[in-house]
Formats: C-alpha cells, structure tokens, sequence
C-alpha cells in the first residue's frame, strides 16, 4: 500500500523531479517506508512513489518499477489478492519474476493481455503504466473504487496523485471549486467526480484513462461495470456460493509479510471476519477495538463472545472527550477531503498503529450487498409519499422537523431523491441560507445531482435500487473515501474483504428476493454461516460504529452567527451532530480559527 504521484505531458524538464517531489512528499505519511522517482529520458513522463511495505518487504518490490527490458514502468498503489495465480499462470507462459511483489505481477500482466489484465485483478489498486513502445501512459482504478487516484488536465499536461493535498502542495494558488460546499451540505460529502478544487477530480472506478505521449491528448473508458445477473434462484445454492466465496476473500485478503489484524466492533460482519481469519492464522490472530466511558455506545459485550470463542489476542482502545479534543487538530489535518464522519476511522488505525499492526480487515460493505441499513426495507413508504402532489412535497421544506423537510426531495422523483431522503443533509433552501447564495443556485446543484444516478439504475429491483446508491453513493464517497485517508495517515493498511471481487460478482447473480428479507437484516449471510456465528451476535439490534459525538460537540465554540444558530439545535437536541459538523467544515475558517487555539 503506498501512495502515489505523477505528471505526463510536461514541456519543462528542470522543474519536473521538484514538482514531483513535492507531491510525493504531501502524501509521506502513507508510505513511509521508502521514496522512488522516475522520469523517462525520452517521453514526457515523471513518476513519484512513497511505500508502504507489505508484501515482499526487501529492497526488490522498490518503486517505481519496471520490467526486465525496461519497456514498461510503473507506480502503484494497492494489494492484488490474486497475484500469486496470476503470477503462476505467467510463469507457464514463460515469463520470469525477481521479485515475490504483486507490482511486478501487474506490468508483466500487462506485457501478455493489454488493458484486459486490469479486469484480472482481484484487489484494491491505483496505478500508472508507462508503456514506453506504445508511446502512452495509463492510470488504473480498482472495480470496486477502494483506492483513490485523483487528476488534473490542462494545456497538454496531465497531473495525477493519490491524495488533494498533493495538487494543493504543487500549486499553492489553486483555485477551488466554487460549487463544492452546496454538494457537500447536501451530501454530508464530496460525491464523485466533485473535490473541493477546480479540475481535479478522480478517475472513475473500474475505468482507466489513456494518455497519449505524442499527442498529449487524453480519453477514458469503462474496463469493469457489475452486472445484474440473476442466475442464482435457489436459495440452498445461495448459501452455499456465499460460504466458499467469502471464506475463500478472507483468506486471500490475510495474504502479507506484515503484521495483520481484524477490527472487532462486536457487530455481524467484524464478527464473522473474526471467525473466518482464525483458521488462517491461527494463535496470531489479533484484533482491536474502541471503548467508551458512556456505557450506551459499548459493544464490549459482543466482542468477548468472539474473543473467547476464536482466542483471539485483543486490544480495547478507550477514548473520552479529552482524547477527542486533543486529536482534533491532528483529525483536522488528516481530512484529504471534508466528510461528517471520519473520525472513527482516524482513531481506530491510530490505534492499530500503536498496537504494531500494518493492514487490518475491516467488514465495510457487507450492509451495502447484503441489506444490512434501515434504507432497504423503507421502500414502500418511499413510493407512497411519490405518488402525492409535487406542491405537497415541496411544502414538507418549511415543516419544522428536519426529517419532514428531507421529504421534499421526492419532489424530483428520482432514485437521487431516495437517497437524500435516507441520507440527505440540509434541504435545497437551507443551503441556501447557510451559503448566503440563491435558492435557485443550489437547485442547480441538486438537480445536478441526479447525474450521479445513470438511468437504468430506476429499472431496477427496489431494495437492489438501494443497494445501488448505498454502495455507490454512501459507501463509495464517504466510507471508503474517510477510511483511506484516515488510515494511510497512520501508515495502516485497511482491507475489505466484502468487496473482494468475487464475493460481488456472486451477490449480484442472486436473484434479490433471496438475498433481502426485510425480517432478518443481512439474513443470507447469517444463514451461510450460522454455523460458526453465535445468535447473540446476529439476532440483537444493529449497533453502527458510532462515537459520542453529540455530547462531544456541544463543546464546540460557534465560529460566527449562523454556526451559533445551528450549536443552539444542538444543545436543544433538535440537530444531528454530524449535521452541526457538517456544517463547521463547510466554513473555511474553522479549521484555522480551531488550529489557531491550540
């Protein structure tokens, strides 16, 4: 796992390992174990890494990398948990490998299939390829978007990094993207292709670009899109597919030469992950967890049941608001992009740090596949409240309770509406106040929105509509994005073997009515393994990984009137805190007004 940097197409040669090395440097804290850099004698082609080592730890998995005729380079971030078959099934072919890293896999991959290699892959990976007989480079996302890898073009010459802050490093003027802040009230995050600069934004997931070094002009094309193909009609056989196919991600996703360990919240997916890893590693099996004084926010309870079952060595992490507070400028800092949540993950890696782990198995997606939200069984309330008068709808706006003004999102009724609904921020016209803009202005934005959501998504089954935006749009732009900067700031490594590419090709070839059971939350996955998985663990309320932020924030100093208005809901118990820190990110000023009192 490492971070990465690059810039193709550039005409001057003096700056380019300064301007390289400047965003290498921003992104230091993901890969501190070693720096390359790279830049083509002949192309216009400039290559940065920073390491993080887990997998072949020598000196021979150093980056960037090329291959033995010095005919392809690369630099890359990520873990390919199918390296070791496809590695083999190169050496049938006759090629030959230095080195025991999946790096190496991966352009030797690219010499026997082209672009076709990418849809081999089976992991989490951003990458660049300098292919130096074709004349043309190419960036590479995962199928599945769990690594980041963000662009820029201008004028012929095309910028790449792992992280914003790299661009910002580069060029300290750059401008920002005007509209961000309308997304982000709204969202509660930056959905994709939007980042809070101008003219950056990330490659889409299961695509890659291609740049052409003798034009300097650049496209991009889809190389994986999961289909909904329901081929599984028999529940028996359902099971069955799941049991193997994620057992067999766990496996594959406990591959390193470093320490690895397990996130245990205590809930069904951290539980079963537990329980899977244990055969695997056997007495080094570790995980982690965070405690709370407040009683209420414990899970301490479920997370002995699996110690004690798997005899697994734990480590309990407490944190109180003091703690809090003392890393919040350190949070502040670590936040690539602003997102209402985050700082879950900030604390749970710190902590895996300090408990001598590398990378850590974390159960993010299983509710997105497998109907584990609220969201999912809320569908015929949904279509009710469409079927009333636009007016009505709109009307539900100056309702005083926030959870009837999300309402008038339906007004659009659109898939974009549904989620807003469930996961909605702030309403149009509250935005509006909030930004001191027209209401018109951030309609615009909204209505934008719905681009987000591609037709054919509103053809399809109701709770797979919801598995849609959670996994693409909830899942995609908060959780993965928050999970990876958080992590890589401490130098961890977090895996997910729910989105193991197998694992979602088979979810999505089972016919939806086995896979949801608005009786039993994630009920296929329970019955797969209700073998292993006590009922104490799956047959109790769902408990999220969720802090006392409320009772934390309303510490908090408003930073001007309007921040006053909102800390005043909060202390009268009529806002969310993640909507009251919402709105503190969306002020400029706030993380320096907070920085400055430290």
């Amino acid at each position: 796992m490492c971070r990465i940097a690059g810039i193709l197409g550039f005409s001057n040669k003096d700056t380019i390992k300064q301007r390289v090395s400047l965003m290498t440097n921003a992104m230091h804290r993901g890969g501190p174990d070693d720096e390359g850099f790279y830049m083509d004698k002949l192309l216009p082609v400039a290559y940065g890494h920073r390491r993080l080592s887990l997998i072949d730890l020598s000196s021979l998995g150093h980056q960037p990398m090329q291959d033995d005729k010095e005919e392809i380079v690369i630099t890359y971030n990520g873990e390919i948990y199918n390296y070791i078959e496809i590695r083999n099934e190169l050496i049938a072919l006759g090629y030959h490998f230095k080195s025991h890293s999946d790096t190496e896999v991966i352009i030797y991959a690219y010499k026997q299939w082209g672009v076709n290699s990418f849809n081999k892959l089976n992991g989490m990976f951003a990458f660049s390829l300098l292919d130096k007989i074709n004349k043309k480079a190419l960036l590479v996302r995962d199928y599945a978007g769990i690594k980041p890898l963000y662009y820029s073009y201008k004028n012929g010459e095309l910028i790449f990094a792992s992280e914003i802050r790299a661009f910002k490093t580069l060029e300290k003027t750059w401008s920002e993207n005007t509209e961000w802040k309308k997304y982000f009230l709204l969202f509660g995050f930056l959905p994709e292709p939007i980042t809070t600069l101008q003219n950056v934004q990330p490659l889409a997931k299961g695509s890659y670009l291609e740049f052409n070094l003798n034009t300097n002009e650049y496209s991009t094309k889809e190389y994986f899109n999961l289909s909904y193909n329901y081929i599984i009609t028999n529940e028996d056989e359902a099971i069955e597919k799941v049991r193997a196919v994620l057992t067999k991600a766990v496996q594959r996703h406990l591959i390193s030469d470093a320490p690895i360990g397990l996130f245990l919240s205590g809930g069904i997916d951290s539980s079963l992950l537990t329980l899977l890893a244990k055969p695997t590693v056997g007495d080094n099996l570790k995980t982690l967890s965070i405690v709370f004084e407040d009683a209420k926010f414990s899970e301490k309870k479920y997370q002995d049941i699996i110690i004690e079952k798997t005899g697994a060595h734990h480590h309990s992490f407490l944190i109180n608001q003091p703690t809090f507070f003392d890393y919040l400028p350190d949070i502040l800092e670590a936040m690539d992009q602003p997102s209402c949540d985050g700082i879950n993950s900030y604390f749970i890696t710190k902590y895996a740090k300090e408990y001598g782990l590398t990378a850590v198995l974390s159960g993010l997606g299983a509710d997105e596949i497998f109907g584990g939200y609220q969201s999912f069984y809320r569908t015929k309330q949904i279509n009710l409240l469409k079927k009333l008068p636009n007016i009505i709808l709109a009307l539900a706006n100056i309702h005083p309770d926030d959870r009837i003004k999300r309402i008038s999102f339906l007004n659009k009724k659109s898939v974009a509406g549904d989620y807003l609904l469930n996961r909605g921020f702030y309403t149009v016209s509250q935005v509006a106040n909030m930004l001191d803009c027209s209401v018109a202005e951030v309609r615009y934005v909204y209505e934008n929105s719905l681009l987000l959501f591609p037709d054919y998504v509103n053809k399809l089954d109701e709770q797979e509509k919801v598995s849609y935006y959670e996994r693409n749009c909830y899942m995609q732009n908060q959780l993965l994005k928050d999970t990876d900067y958080m992590s890589m700031w401490h130098s961890v490594e977090v895996r997910v073997p729910f989105l193991d590419k197998e694992l979602l090709e088979l979810v999505y070839s089972i016919r939806p009515s086995i896979r949801y059971n608005a009786q039993c939350k994630k009920h296929l996955l329970i019955k797969a393994f209700k073998n292993i998985l006590p009922e104490e663990i799956w047959n109790r309320k769902k408990q999220g990984f969720t802090f006392p932020f409320e009772s934390w924030m309303k510490h908090f100093e408003p930073i001007n009137k309007k921040a006053a208005q909102q800390h005043k809901l909060l202390l009268n118990n009529k806002l969310h805190w993640s909507k009251y820190w919402c709105y503190m990110l969306s002020d400029n000023s706030f993380k320096q007004q907070f920085l400055s009192k430290q």
